[in-house]
């Protein structure tokens, strides 16, 4: 995977011989393949016609290292501004200073060390991305870095997302090149040394782009994609503005955000390699990253993506800024050319560096093969299956699926009690709500909140005394949560009747307690979905619709609350019975409702909704939200709203800033506490979630 432009460093010295008469049509059908494949790759035919020639040919020939030192110079830059940033670095004490918070590691006996030790770690995490921008001793720095950043990332499956496990995947890959050969410390204090680095070098990173792009763009190949259920109203922001104007936001939605989102993505390195498309490729792949820069909080992903771009262009490009690795430039630039002239083979006598090379190749492609093989991998890894494969990271399904969640019940039953029922609030140890959608994390959650309640237990038979304290150390735990992915029905995923505690779990056994999707509702989002939301949301500006659907025998137990009004409950298929719960013993009687049939609900009352019969039923909730209206009625006079900044860039400097002025002293104080016992303070949630 090079370019055209590179064809000059291409070794010329053994070109294809005149065609002998003798092979007639073959040759000239050979001759116009290997025109092809020479124009396309910069590569000739005979380079992969055995595997020396591909190891010695090809990914061995010299290739200018000016380019992929620029790279990794942007790369470790952009890494200084993540790790406090998007890493958590600025806010090392909420996210790992709270002993009880929940943690999701990949490996479930993985635990985190104490706060100072984890604000250590980022601190050489930080330094080891400092050395790889700016190339001062390379294969250290990157060792630390890779070493520091994989163990984090391990730490906590719940914050993984597919550009943080690109970073680990750039980090391990720029290692083993010889990316410090130029545009670094290292190249200055050994001017003497040769600037020139294996082609595989700039390959493998190129080979790693393709499988974001391309596999990014096959997995949007699907019906929920492609039908523009995934980022639904996304067209309402500004950047899709000149879109919206023409196509209207239904149109822009589904034809540029998801269509030509996927298009995007399968072809944009195959025009990238090729030299006639590759600038035009360019301003279209710089003007998706920048927007994406707009639309998501995705940190410093599209940045770095940005900054790998001229890789796809000649090796020696950097030079023609008039820019200069070292004193030694000159001499490069004149092996450069010799080496173009055929003389690179000269240097290939050594026959253990031979053999070494030759494993590396090995190595290289096994690492491929595995990039390939891995976001397909679920068949195997059935225990991370949900509603989706795997888990969010190495899929390369980015924005595939949408989720909203709208309930999360938490139900503790004292086991020694079972009259004894304590419910959980969902944020009381973890930030987010990513274990909802995932069985693994699910289980580790459930263990975290009994291992949280059996230190409470001990703390109160410390401070009561003996066994006259009352105790809740044998618990079980059911989760009932309601989720819609891509604008479907809300449902159930998890079995709100199994234990998740004793429930059984394994990476690689089908999770039975996980329940499927009704597929068989999946029609009614184009037809019924839409046109009853466009129509209850034409009532008012504060009316809403909420669809509910149920599995047969399960219950919905809900609560309207006392800020709606003209709630209507309406089943739209299958068979449920109402129960209201009331103190007036006349009203609790049930009452069973069909298909298209409707009963009015009381604000400030609880009700139970069973779905009855063999089918699975769904209905919906119609109401008007009477807080928001009155708050809309009294501020209207007042409404003075300050116009949305298309491009707050000086607010996201800010931010950055006091994230890296944070992290700073948060490493500053780790240290102090590891070295002289000085406490480390610690901010508290609540109190920064307040303001």
């Amino acid at each position: 995977m090079t370019t055209t432009e590179d064809t000059d460093l291409v070794d010329n010295s053994s070109a294809p011989t005149k065609a002998e008469p003798s092979c007639g049509q073959s040759d000239g059908v050979h001759a116009k393949v290997d025109s092809f494949l020479r124009a396309l790759t910069g590569h000739e035919l005979r380079c992969v016609t055995s595997f020396d020639a591909f190891v010695d040919r090809c990914m061995y020939r010299p290739a200018d290292g000016a380019a992929l030192g620029l790279a990794r110079a942007l790369f470790g830059l952009a890494m200084l501004i993540d790790i406090p940033e998007e890493r958590g670095g600025g806010d090392l004490d909420l996210r790992w200073g709270e002993p009880r918070d929940c943690r999701f590691p990949l490996i479930h006996s993985m635990q985190p060390p104490a706060l100072p030790r984890m604000g250590l770690i980022y601190g050489l995490m930080w330094l080891g991305a400092a050395g790889i921008m700016l190339g001062y001793r390379f294969r250290a720095s990157a060792t630390v870095f890779i070493g520091t950043y994989w163990y984090v990332f391990l730490l906590d499956k719940s914050a993984w997302n597919n550009h943080s496990y690109l970073y680990g995947l750039l980090g391990t890959i720029l290692l083993f090149t010889d990316a410090h050969r130029c545009w670094s410390i290292d190249a200055w204090r050994e001017r003497e040394r040769e600037q020139m680095v294996p082609f595989w070098n700039y390959f493998i990173l190129k080979f790693q782009f393709f499988v974001l792009y391309f596999l990014a763009g096959l997995k949007k190949l699907c019906r929920e994609w492609l039908s523009g259920y995934a980022m639904t109203n996304l067209s309402y922001h500004w950047v899709f503005f000149p879109f919206r104007v023409v196509l209207g936001p239904r149109l822009t939605d589904l034809l540029i955000v998801h269509w030509f989102g996927c298009l995007f993505d399968t072809t944009v390195v195959f025009f990238l390699i090729y030299a006639p498309t590759r600038k035009l490729a360019t301003v279209f792949a710089s003007a998706f990253h920048l927007m994406n820069s707009r639309l998501f909080h995705i940190g410093m992903f599209p940045w770095v993506c940005l900054t790998q771009l001229p890789l796809y262009y000649s090796f020696s490009w950097p030079r023609k800024l008039h820019l200069t690795c070292s004193p030694a430039a000159t001499v490069i630039e004149r092996s450069v050319h010799e080496d173009s002239h055929g003389k690179a083979e000269k240097c290939e006598k050594n026959k253990g560096r031979h053999q070494r090379r030759r494993w590396s190749m090995v190595t290289m492609l096994m690492y491929c093969v595995l990039q390939l093989f891995l976001p397909y991998s679920h068949f195997l890894t059935k225990g991370y299956n949900n509603w989706t494969n795997g888990l969010y990271g190495y899929s390369w399904d980015m924005m595939v699926h949408a989720w909203d969640t709208i309930m999360i019940g938490i139900r503790v039953v004292d086991l020694q009690d079972p009259e004894s029922v304590h419910y959980v609030e969902p944020y009381a140890f973890t930030d987010n709500d990513r274990w909802t959608k995932h069985a693994d994390m699910a289980v580790q959650f459930a263990r975290c909140i009994e291992r949280n309640i059996q230190q409470e237990t001990s703390n109160e038979r410390t401070h009561i005394g003996g066994n006259r304290a009352r105790t809740m150390a044998n618990v079980s735990v059911y989760f009932d949560i309601w989720c819609s992915m891509n604008g479907r029905f809300q449902q159930r995923i998890f079995d709100p009747n199994v234990d998740i505690l004793q429930a059984p779990w394994a990476p690689f056994d089908s999770v039975q307690w996980v329940l499927p999707l009704l597929h068989e509702f999946n029609g009614l989002r184009d037809t019924m979905i839409r046109r009853i939301t466009d129509e209850v949301l034409g009532w008012s500006n504060h009316s809403d619709v909420l669809f509910i659907a149920d599995f047969p025998g399960l219950t919905l137990r809900n609560f309207v609350g006392e800020d709606l009004y003209n709630v209507t409950l309406t089943v739209l298929k299958g068979t449920v019975r109402y129960q209201p719960s009331s103190d007036d013993e006349q009203d609790k009687a049930s009452t069973i409702l069909t298909e298209g049939e409707s009963i009015e609900l009381h604000s400030g009352s609880f009700h139970a909704i069973e779905t009855i019969g063999v089918e699975p039923s769904c209905y919906m909730y119609t109401y008007v939200n009477r807080t928001k209206e009155e708050d809309a009625w009294q501020k209207q006079p007042h409404l003075n709203v300050a116009p949305t900044k298309m491009l707050p860039l000086g607010e996201e400097f800010l931010h950055r800033w006091e994230n890296f002025v944070r992290f700073g002293q948060h490493v500053a104080n780790s240290l102090l506490y590891e070295l002289y016992g000085v406490p480390m303070p610690r901010r508290l949630k609540e109190l920064v979630a307040d303001g």
